[in-house]
């Protein structure tokens, strides 16, 4: 499947605690729960008040009293060792449950968004991907520090604002009659204006991001050459010598001039790489959405 049409990823607000962040992410299924207002199920399976009472009874037809009492003292041992850790189960479940009720508004589930503001949020997640991972980003070429506080912020800006649009896409679709009387249509137009303004801007700010992701890439492209040419730049004596060797003289300068003439160059296209998508990063952090 095309990662594209894949819905977005859980987004957390970065300014939480990293502890904070690390237990809402383990748990979706309870961010859900806290999302949907319902709370957790505790009930018990009444079948063991019939089968405990049964299961004794079996073992006093079989085996006497004595049977009993040894059965009796085994099953409280066995229910008593399970409630324990039922209830250490429960007692940290309902922990992460309220914790996922207290900051029910610093994460985005993709249940928050209609579906294109879901595919938006995708592409703008996918592009941040895309710089993180990157060769020139780790190796600390394009602004590392910034891109690693900055993008996360920036995505939960946006989504944010794309969970506010969706909000508001479904508020506009309940309000706003299939038909509209005659002469009508422009008491409504300045609202449905409103919305289609704020998701040309969410998109137009996406699509930035991926710019500078293919800048990034760009740029990662040429840095594995430039890598490749500084291990050939190591031995270039050695082709040196060997031109020197084997080549007349009126054809060995040029081709001793050719190898750094081509050094130079790939070393050039690597600092505008580098340069394009530090512009492209410069371009879009100068108006953050914050």
């Amino acid at each position: 499947m095309d990662p594209r049409a894949l819905p977005p990823r859980l987004v957390i607000d970065p300014s939480l605690p990293p502890e904070i962040s690390v237990e809402l992410r383990s748990s979706p299924h309870l961010l859900r729960l806290a999302r949907s207002g319902k709370r957790m199920d505790t009930t018990t399976s009444p079948a063991l008040l019939f089968v405990l009472p049964g299961f004794l009874f079996l073992v006093y037809a079989l085996t006497g009293a004595d049977g009993v009492f040894v059965a009796s003292l085994a099953m409280g041992l066995i229910v008593l060792i399970r409630w324990m850790a039922l209830d250490s189960t429960y007692r940290s479940t309902k922990r992460r449950l309220r914790l996922a009720q207290t900051h029910a508004e610093r994460y985005i589930l993709p249940e928050d968004l209609d579906y294109p503001c879901q595919m938006l949020l995708r592409r703008a997640q996918n592009a941040v991907e895309t710089i993180l991972h990157s060769k020139v980003h780790r190796a600390g070429l394009i602004d590392t520090v910034d891109n690693q506080v900055s993008l996360p912020e920036e995505i939960w800006q946006i989504g944010q604002r794309l969970r506010r649009l969706s909000s508001m896409h479904a508020e506009h679709g309940r309000l706003i009659p299939r038909e509209l009387p005659a002469g009508m249509e422009d008491a409504f137009k300045p609202y449905t204006s409103a919305l289609d303004a704020a998701w040309t801007s969410l998109s137009q700010r996406v699509r930035h991001l991926e710019g500078y992701a293919k800048q990034v890439l760009k740029a990662d492209k040429v840095y594995h050459a430039h890598m490749r040419l500084e291990a050939l730049a190591a031995k270039t004596p050695e082709y040196q010598r060997l031109i020197a060797d084997t080549v007349r003289d009126e054809l060995a300068h040029e081709r001793i001039r050719e190898l750094a003439d081509q050094a130079a160059h790939v070393r050039k296209l690597f600092e505008e790489s580098i340069m394009e998508a530090r512009q492209a990063a410069g371009e879009l952090l100068r108006s953050p959405l914050t």
